[in-house]
């Protein structure tokens, strides 16, 4: 049977954490979409890494009430590793590509990061909050197909300099020149802490920034090879790095 996976965030549940309630988007896809009735059994994940197993009692028009029956392991197990994806924003559907496949990935953070050469700019508040909900759309999606329990977060926009405030000693940023290999970072990256990864524009990084993330600290990476998109650059490093570090074998 088809595990059918549904997201209600911690404060959907009640205290006694014996119900929960939908949101009206989750509601109108088993409603209308999958054409669940009461009685129905579904999974339910909170995004912290719980998941459960439920049964439909009611469906509204735009919520859904679901009994908890026991909890359960989450489908996917969720990566020894703590990464956070920084990535210069992209156009369009290249940014929403990495978001999905980084989630896919069991990457834990990710922070959208302008730079100088950047391709996308926000332009104001608004701008930010809606390429915020559809981000998250992305990655709810991308969840629940991967089988994770836990939500990647997705960040506000953050200028380069804000994130190299941040550093900390994993914090990795990849650059088309310039760099050690891989292999030689990962020989100094210890398997308890976070690791940042750092990817920029299409355009490339610009020599002061290369500068700037050294003197602050972080380890300039070149992959070597083929000059990658941005994009897949960004999904290349997270594959790699769950594969060195994390649960990808």
């Amino acid at each position: 049977m088809t595990c059918r996976r549904f997201y209600a965030p911690p404060e959907a549940f009640s205290l006694d954490r014996k119900s929960a309630t939908l949101s009206a988007e989750e509601t109108r896809h088993l409603r209308n979409v999958l054409r669940l009735k009461p009685g129905a059994k579904i999974y339910l994940f909170d995004g912290t890494g719980r998941e459960f197993r439920c049964e439909v009692q009611t469906i509204a028009r735009d919520a859904a009430n679901v009994m908890v029956i026991q909890q359960v392991a989450a489908a996917q197990p969720e990566s020894r590793l703590n990464l956070t994806l920084a990535v210069a924003l992209l156009k369009g559907e290249k940014f929403d590509l990495v978001i999905q496949k980084a989630t896919e990935l069991g990457v834990t953070r990710i922070v959208p990061v302008i730079t100088s050469r950047a391709d996308v700019k926000v332009s104001g508040a608004k701008d930010g909050e809606r390429k915020m909900v559809r981000w998250q759309r992305i990655a709810l999606e991308a969840t629940k197909q991967s089988g994770r329990a836990a939500l990647t977060s997705i960040e506000r926009p953050i200028r380069f300099e804000i994130l190299l405030e941040s550093s900390h000693k994993n914090s990795l940023m990849f650059a088309e020149r310039e760099g050690n290999s891989l292999a030689i970072a990962l020989g100094e990256i210890g398997t308890g802490g976070p690791v940042t990864s750092l990817i920029g524009p299409e355009g490339g990084w610009h020599r002061d920034e290369i500068d700037r993330a050294r003197h602050a600290g972080w380890q300039i990476i070149t992959l070597g090879g083929r000059i990658l998109r941005a994009e897949t650059a960004a999904i290349v490093i997270a594959t790699l790095l769950q594969h060195r570090l994390g649960d990808l074998k």
